[in-house]
């Protein structure tokens, strides 16, 4: 099948077994004895009737999405069988599959440019992907075990499909970090209940917010764009050069820090300071060959029209674009910005059309103080 440019990649890991100890009173599924016991007794997997709950809210926009997934049960199955585009990236390396499998793909369907991964399981598998992903990779988990302790999952296969759909519909959507916890299975089955912290999933979540009205709503816009550059400030690294955009709300960034910035041009700032002011792509090249050390873009939209490239920032050029590459962008937006779009994505126009279309997708977008969401960005092709 010819993948439209516009697809969007949707990682999806599945865990057979997750929750087939539940019916068996079990008090959990992990471990392939649990799952023998558990198919003795007659108990049936569910989690693949749960990911297809959740997947069906996806199917209008099948011409708009590639499914990254294992081979078979662990998400090929249930994938084409609702007839997305797949690709496979590997198998499990044993029936039933484990915690390492798990794993494998998680880092797999990362590695292939995935958005966003949506994982089907219970809390050990929620583990399994904190050990594979860390806090920094957006994902979304539904729920089909038997211990429900995390609270990366939506309360539901079906609200987790819906806040997918409202993610391809180019809604706002909240990324928020949530907890991942696991109770021990053998103290749980002799009547004690201990929870263990494992560590923090960055998740997607429906947004509640109220867009400003204009006229009265430039003191609350004010107070979001400080709300973001302090955000920024926090997150700073001294051993990082970033190049700012132009655009008040990255201004504002560098006024917060005491620097004189340029509204309208690109800045470079280095340990807090303003390294260079208003720079050409040929000062940026210079600048990035003698620094010994990380390179980020800080970046907004224009307000109205949407674009993040290629409007009044030509100073990124498609070359130094590659070179810092997409996973140093951070994008930066009031919430009011976003919703004027409409649920219009976020454009590049870089010049390099291929380049264009590498980086369409989701995308993370500070928001506020510890406040993102993610929102589309694309090529504009039709």
């Amino acid at each position: 099948m010819q993948i439209d440019k516009q697809v969007k990649k949707l990682g999806l890991i599945i865990n057979p077994w997750a929750g087939i100890g539940g019916p068996a009173g079990l008090k959990g599924s992990d471990g392939t004895e649990t799952v023998e016991r558990a198919l003795a007794s007659g108990s049936k997997p569910q989690s693949h009737l749960r990911a297809r709950i959740a997947l069906e809210a996806l199917t209008p926009y099948r011409g708009q999405l590639e499914l990254l997934c294992f081979a078979g049960e662990m998400g090929e199955d249930t994938a084409r069988a609702l007839g997305f585009s797949v690709r496979i990236l590997g198998a499990a390396e044993s029936t039933p599959s484990t915690s390492a499998d798990t794993e494998r793909a998680a880092v797999a369907i990362r590695d292939a440019g995935a958005d966003l991964i949506v994982f089907v399981g219970g809390d050990g598998t929620a583990r399994d992907i904190v050990n594979a992903l860390g806090e920094h990779f957006p994902v979304l988990g539904i729920p089909a075990g038997v211990k429900m302790h995390s609270a990366c999952f939506a309360i539901s296969p079906k609200a987790g499909g819906e806040v997918l759909r409202r993610l391809m519909a180019g809604q706002l959507v909240d990324l928020c970090e949530c907890e991942v916890r696991d109770i021990d299975e053998q103290s749980f089955r002799r009547g004690r209940v201990r929870t263990r912290y494992y560590g923090e999933l960055l998740v997607p979540r429906e947004g509640h917010f109220l867009q400003a009205v204009k006229n009265a709503g430039r003191e609350v816009e004010a107070l979001a764009v400080a709300d973001i550059a302090a955000d920024i400030l926090e997150a700073l690294d001294p051993q990082t050069l970033y190049i700012v955009g132009p655009g008040s709300t990255t201004l504002a960034i560098l006024t917060a820090l005491g620097c004189q910035g340029t509204l309208l041009g690109v800045d470079l700032l280095l340990q807090g300071t303003l390294k260079q002011a208003d720079v050409s792509a040929p000062q940026i090249e210079a600048a990035m060959a003698l620094h010994n050390g990380p390179v980020n873009i800080i970046l907004t939209a224009i307000g109205g029209q949407g674009h993040l490239l290629g409007r009044g920032n030509q100073q990124f050029s498609p070359s130094i674009l590659q070179a810092v590459g997409r996973d140093h962008l951070m994008v930066v937006a009031t919430k009011s910005k976003i919703s004027e779009l409409g649920g219009r994505p976020l454009l590049m126009d870089s010049g390099d059309p291929e380049l264009d279309w590498q980086w369409s997708g989701f995308i993370r977008v500070v928001t506020g103080y510890r406040d993102a969401i993610l929102y589309p960005l694309s090529n504009g092709a039709l």
